[in-house]
C-alpha cells in the first residue's frame, strides 16, 4: 500500500508507533554510558550519605557507573539548577529534598527552577529524623533542662542552608519552646560541628549519620530526635513529642530527573529503586544510619512533595524569612 492510499490519521498513528518504538529501545538499552546523580549539598551529609549508597547499588544492577557530583550552595539550588537544565535523556539524575522540592518555592523571591514542572519524579528514599546535640560545655541532658538553660540567652543554632530539615527543625523549636534562635548556614556539616563543638554555635539539629561517632565518643551531647519515634541508631533519646514539645521534624530524600526524561527511562529507574529498598542489606544500612527508607511510586511521590509544600508553608511564613 502506499503512503497516499493510507487512511486519514495513519501517518500519525505511525509516527506515535515508531516513538514507541525508540522509546522501548532507550530502555531496553539503557544506560549504557555513566549516569551522573547530582547531589545539591556537601559531602558527608544525609543526602550525600543515602544517594551514595542507591547510585553504588544502581552502578551494580546496571552494569555502569552513577557517578556523584556534589554541587552545594544557595539551599540546594545551584545543583537543582543544574539538574533542571540538564539533557533529559536519562543520563543526568539528582537528590530531591524537603528544600528542593517543598520549601524553597516559599523562602526564596527569585527561584531558578519550578520544582514541580522541571522535574520527572522517580522514587523516594528515606526520610530523616535529625537528632539534636549541644556542647558538653551547656549543663543539660534534656530539652527542659536546654529551654531552662537558654532562656534569655544569645543562642545560635547551624544548618546546611535556609530550608533545610535542620534549619526548619530549629523553627519549630524556637516557635514552640520561646527560646530565641539565630541560624547561621554552613556549607559543609564538618565546620558545622567544629563550631558547636568549640561552643561558637549552641544547639544543632544535625542529621544522625554526620553525629554519630562525635555523640558516641562523648563529644557532643544527644537531647531528642525530631521524628516521631525513636531512630534504631540511639534507641536511648527520646523524641521531642516524649518531651512535651509536639514537633516532629523529618527531611527526606528522594531520586529526580530533568522534565521530558522519557517514560520507560523513568519507569525503569523507579522499578529498581524499588527493587533497591526491599534488599534487606539496603534496608538495615539505611536504619543504621539513623534514616528510615521509604518506598514510592513517581506518582506518590509527587503527591508526597505537594502535601509536604503545603505543611511547611505556615511554618516558613512565621519566620519571616525570605532570601532574594
Amino acid at each position: 500500500m502506499r503512503r497516499r492510499d493510507l487512511p486519514a490519521g495513519a501517518g500519525m498513528l505511525f509516527a506515535a508507533m515508531a516513538g514507541l518504538g525508540r522509546d522501548a529501545r532507550a530502555q531496553g538499552d539503557y544506560p549504557n554510558r555513566p549516569v551522573r546523580f547530582i547531589v545539591p549539598g556537601p559531602a558527608g551529609g544525609a543526602g550525600d550519605v543515602l544517594g551514595r549508597l542507591v547510585m553504588e547499588r544502581y552502578g551494580t544492577l546496571f552494569n555502569q557507573p552513577f557517578p556523584i557530583e556534589n554541587r552545594a550552595g544557595a539551599g540546594t539550588n545551584i545543583g537543582m539548577t543544574v539538574l533542571a537544565r540538564s539533557a533529559p535523556d536519562g543520563y543526568t539524575l539528582g537528590l530531591s529534598s524537603i528544600a528542593s522540592n517543598a520549601v524553597n518555592r516559599w523562602i526564596y523571591r527569585n527561584m531558578p527552577f519550578d520544582p514541580v514542572r522541571d522535574f520527572a519524579q522517580v522514587g523516594m528514599i528515606a526520610v530523616v529524623p535529625n537528632l539534636v546535640v549541644i556542647p558538653n560545655s551547656i549543663p543539660a541532658n534534656n530539652v527542659r533542662e536546654f529551654i531552662a538553660w537558654a532562656r534569655g540567652k544569645a543562642v545560635s543554632y547551624g544548618s546546611v542552608g535556609a530550608g533545610s530539615s535542620q534549619h526548619l527543625a530549629g523553627a519549630q523549636f524556637s516557635q514552640a519552646s520561646g527560646v530565641d534562635l539565630t541560624h547561621i548556614a554552613y556549607t559543609s556539616s564538618g565546620s558545622m560541628n567544629t563550631d558547636l563543638m568549640e561552643g561558637r554555635t549552641q544547639m544543632l539539629f544535625q542529621s544522625i549519620s554526620a553525629v554519630t561517632e562525635l555523640v558516641r565518643g562523648g563529644r557532643l551531647k544527644a537531647i531528642a530526635v525530631t521524628g516521631p519515634d525513636r531512630v534504631q541508631a540511639f534507641p536511648e533519646v527520646p523524641t521531642f513529642r516524649e518531651q512535651g514539645l509536639d514537633i516532629v521534624s523529618m527531611g527526606w530524600f528522594g531520586v529526580q530527573a530533568p522534565a521530558g526524561t522519557p517514560e520507560p527511562v523513568i519507569a525503569k529507574l523507579a522499578e529498581n529503586l524499588t527493587r533497591i529498598l526491599r534488599e534487606p542489606d539496603m534496608q538495615a544500612r539505611i536504619l543504621q544510619g539513623g534514616a528510615v527508607p521509604m518506598i514510592a511510586t513517581p506518582a506518590e511521590t509527587v503527591a508526597f512533595m505537594a502535601a509536604e509544600t503545603e505543611r511547611w508553608r505556615p511554618v516558613i511564613a512565621a519566620t519571616g524569612l525570605t532570601v532574594d
